[in-house]
């Protein structure tokens, strides 16, 4: 037996174990995706009535009593920078969460620096012969909080997942600086690709028209992205410099679409901050030596994405005015996502030499109302200042704003409203802006 197995036998611990190191006051850290501590989130409630006032920075998603639970209150709350739908539809109403703005960039030195933990818990995968456990394929801001928490010799408890892979420039920790370990081997996450409705595939292929080769790409993860990457299939050497890798990419790299060969910085790489998708995708990244992963305080900073000549981000919202000004994580000042990588990449889209923001989206929601509007709805959070909001595309048409005055602009995104809904948002603009008149 190595010193190292030795000291991996004497670490190992019961759930109870790891969560008695929780006390009152405490801020708690759990990370997030395809590295959260599953098992000690779902006992993570369990520790609550021994303690008050203890803040739990949690990620988007998952179901676990610590986010639904009324006796959670005073006792255990959570903080996160991202909501999922368990937390404006549960956790939310019962004044469970509170969320912190914050761009994706600036998720450690802007969030969690305002509420610094001092226990933390992440899952990783086995520890290798170096005595090292790698954290998987998330890198926001892992990387940045645990190395905070190696240097200030701070609890950490490792819950190992024999099934999880990993990629290289991914956070390790020693085991010298593990408190606990919890074995806990379960299914990889696991997320299918989902399907283009026809109106999807409409707006992906209106996108796609307004990438060229040698482009260097910025998708997310959804039906219109996925349709975009299946019109993709006709263009050669694009790039990768991305906040998520997905099915999509996984899928151009594969069918040569995608080398990186013409990107001017991280030439041949595809660089990332964190991976979802199918479960064979997380075994293609750990085999391939071009996939890196990097922190996102230093890729999704838009310094950074600036310096990659013709970038495109594609991303969607939640509404436009008839401005430029973009709404991605709201429904009037109800919380429904975050900030995200969405100013990031499209500040940074709007620096490149060639660069093109593009934010992608139905004319109209699922309840039949328009995404385009006079005016944002009351309250609604502006993600990405008129400023910086480039081409708009809907299911009819394409709207470049850059450079475009107000009058321009509102006759533009009138033009790819919804038929419908356009003589209603030429009269609101009429009374709003008397230029437009």
């Amino acid at each position: 037996m190595t010193d190292y197995q030795k000291q991996y036998q004497e670490k190992l611990a019961t759930v109870e174990q790891c969560l008695s190191l929780i006390h009152s006051g405490d801020v708690v850290y759990t990370t997030h995706n395809h590295t959260e501590p599953l098992t000690i989130l779902e006992h993570l409630h369990e520790r609550a009535p021994y303690v008050e006032n203890v803040k739990v920075w949690k990620g988007r998603s998952g179901h676990f009593p610590i986010m639904y639970e009324p006796s959670m209150k005073g006792h255990m709350e959570m903080l996160t920078y991202f909501y999922g739908p368990t937390f404006y539809k549960e956790s939310e109403p019962l004044g469970l969460i509170d969320h912190t703005p914050s761009d994706l960039a600036h998720y450690f030195t802007a969030a969690i620096s305002g509420h610094m933990p001092n226990v933390f818990y992440t899952g990783v995968g086995a520890m290798d012969g170096n005595g090292m456990f790698w954290m998987g394929m998330n890198n926001t801001e892992e990387g940045d909080s645990m190395q905070y928490a190696i240097d200030h010799k701070l609890p950490i408890v490792v819950e190992v997942n024999h099934n999880l892979h990993h990629v290289r420039g991914g956070k390790q920790i020693p085991i010298s600086a593990v408190t606990y370990i919890l074995e806990s081997d379960r299914p990889e996450q696991d997320l299918p690709s989902i399907t283009p409705t026809a109106l999807e595939d409409k707006i992906g292929a209106l996108v796609a028209e307004l990438v060229s080769d040698g482009d260097t790409i910025q998708l997310g993860i959804g039906g219109i992205p996925n349709a975009v990457g299946m019109y993709l299939t006709n263009r050669n050497d694009l790039g990768i410099h991305t906040e998520m890798f997905t099915n999509s990419m996984m899928d151009l790299i594969l069918s040569g679409n995608i080398t990186g060969r013409r990107k001017n910085i991280d030439t041949g790489l595809h660089v990332f901050s964190f991976a979802e998708g199918r479960e064979n995708l997380y075994e293609f990244i750990q085999n391939r030596e071009d996939c890196i992963s990097r922190r996102s305080a230093e890729h999704i900073n838009p310094m950074t994405i600036a310096k990659q000549n013709n970038f495109v981000s594609i991303n969607t919202c939640v509404e436009i005015d008839l401005t430029g000004q973009v709404c991605s994580e709201s429904v009037g000042p109800k919380q429904i996502s975050g900030s995200g990588g969405a100013f990031c990449c499209a500040y940074g889209a709007f620096e490149s030499k060639g660069g093109k923001g593009i934010l992608a989206f139905p004319s109209r929601t699922a309840k039949g109302q328009s995404k385009i509007k006079s005016m944002l709805t009351p309250g609604a959070i502006v993600t990405i200042p008129r400023n910086y909001t480039d081409y708009v595309v809907t299911e009819y048409g394409v709207a470049r704003l850059k450079g475009a005055t107000v009058s321009e602009r509102i006759a533009k995104l009138i033009a790819i409203a919804h038929p419908d809904d356009r003589e209603q948002l030429r009269e609101e603009a009429k009374k709003l802006w008397p230029a437009f008149a």
